[in-house]
């Protein structure tokens, strides 16, 4: 069966690439080369036909592909323009869902019920449905829900396509789909490439940095993949094999003295990395992360912690808006350190500013909260969502420029113990709480003199 599910993967891969390849894709044209460039109307036309059915499957496939392939080879306005379109003309018809419930309230039986909920659902979920028919097509609706989150902010009424595309793709990319595949040194090219430019928490600069990732054996990274969008990685993690937790990020990095893997007792996710901006909502790293755990004590039963080393994005905004509010009375010579950045350079700065900026870290990761009552800052909602506790404060941990931009040089240690990770979930989900260790809690208890308010999101 596992062979019989790897050849299956590899076809579907390779119908997909060779769909993406077709001649005349990138030059903006459909149908081969030297086809003319389908206008907005005639993609329009073509989508309603689609729609409207008739003929067999291969003929709606090939008008799916000359949507898909029309549809890339629109500028950016035309695209939005498109997507309009679409959702202006393919929405859900207010007079069929009436008529619909009229009928069900009247019988109350199943084939009303059926009706209703057939009625209820736009048409435009049925024409995503259809373009997905032809090879390749996951990955081009993706990259065009891609488009359409660029355009909602301008175009709000873009937001129920969104929604109809996040239903679906709920579905497509069911956990069920998602293959997990351990990445090294001997992957192929194709898919390195893709690490190093989605990477998206610390900068790969180059081959030789990603290689001291990768290569080392005290390195490992994993990612997901779809079989029907063949070597495009969803998300994946970068993982150190450590003796300790690790509270510096730039060390980390640079690698140095490895661990023999059976002599580490940690294992450091320090990268998670969404690959896709299409899949925006559609949740991987809880599965991932999981996954991952389940892997490495399989393959290294005596490793003891599992842990994060995370950035914490929001830090420096919500301290500065505090700052600027005056509800953050931070000592002269705390806010000049801080401000020049003094302290990486200057060992005595940064013991002067210890006490206080990571008491100010703790009380902004607990009680700083959006309006719903969960955590301000980002990473810490994905790691506690996740079932993860907040297990120490790193400072400094991260004095590259983006880490003194973000939180002045602050990071954080998730910690995911297997037998509590959902406990720990389910007290996040019902109240909001955040698990933390008790050290934390007494350092943000100290901030409170540092606050002149309450300081929330």
């Amino acid at each position: 069966m596992k062979m019989n599910m790897d050849f299956l993967e590899g076809l579907l891969s390779s119908v997909a690439r060779r769909a993406r390849q077709r001649p005349g894709r990138e030059r903006g044209v459909s149908g081969g080369q030297g086809a003319a460039t389908p206008g907005l109307d005639e993609l329009t036309s073509a989508c309603d036909a689609l729609l409207a059915g008739g003929g067999g499957e291969a003929s709606q496939i090939l008008v799916a592909r000359r949507v898909l392939d029309g549809y890339a080879a629109l500028e950016a306005e035309a695209r939005r323009d498109f997507l309009s379109r679409l959702a202006e003309r393919h929405g859900a018809r207010p007079e069929a869902i009436h008529a619909a419930y009229a009928a069900y309230r009247e019988g109350e039986d199943e084939a009303g019920l059926r009706a209703l909920i057939e009625a209820c659902e736009p048409p435009r979920q049925e024409l995503l449905r259809r373009l997905n028919l032809c090879p390749g097509g996951t990955f081009e609706l993706v990259k065009m829900r891609a488009d359409l989150l660029g355009h909602l902010g301008e175009a709000p009424a873009l937001a129920g396509l969104d929604e109809d595309f996040a239903h679906l793709f709920a579905s497509w990319f069911n956990r069920g789909f998602l293959v997990l595949r351990s990445i090294d040194w001997n992957t192929p090219a194709a898919v390195l490439e893709k690490l190093i430019r989605y990477e998206a928490v610390h900068e790969i600069q180059d081959w030789n940095d990603l290689r001291r990732r990768l290569d080392p054996e005290d390195r490992r990274c994993y990612a997901f993949f779809h079989p029907a969008i063949g070597d495009e990685p969803l998300i994946f993690v970068e993982v150190a094999l450590c003796r300790g937790i690790p509270g510096n990020i730039q060390t980390l990095l640079a690698g140095g003295d490895e661990v023999a893997p059976q002599d580490a007792d940690t294992a450091v996710f320090y990268s998670i990395s969404n690959c896709q901006a299409g899949l925006k909502g559609i949740s991987f790293g809880n599965f991932l992360i999981k996954q991952v755990v389940q892997e490495l004590q399989r393959e290294l039963p005596e490793l003891a912690n599992f842990v994060t080393l995370s950035p914490v994005p929001g830090f420096a905004k919500w301290l500065s808006e505090r700052r600027e509010a005056g509800e953050c009375r931070l000592s002269p010579e705390t806010a000049d350190a801080l401000d020049a950045t003094a302290w990486r350079d200057d060992p005595a700065a940064r013991e002067a500013l210890e006490p206080e900026l990571t008491a100010l870290a703790a009380h902004y990761l607990i009680e700083a909260k959006r309006r719903h009552g969960l955590p301000r800052d980002p990473v810490a909602r994905f790691h506690l969502g996740n079932g993860a506790s907040l297990h120490r404060l790193n400072w400094p941990a991260d004095i590259s420029a983006k880490g003194c931009r973000q939180a002045h040089g602050l990071m954080v240690n998730y910690r995911y113990e297997p037998d509590r990770i959902e406990q720990n979930h389910e007290a996040y989900s019902r109240e909001g709480s955040v698990v933390c260790a008790g050290d934390i809690q007494r350092q943000a208890r100290r901030a409170q003199p540092l606050l002149a308010a309450p300081a929330d999101a």
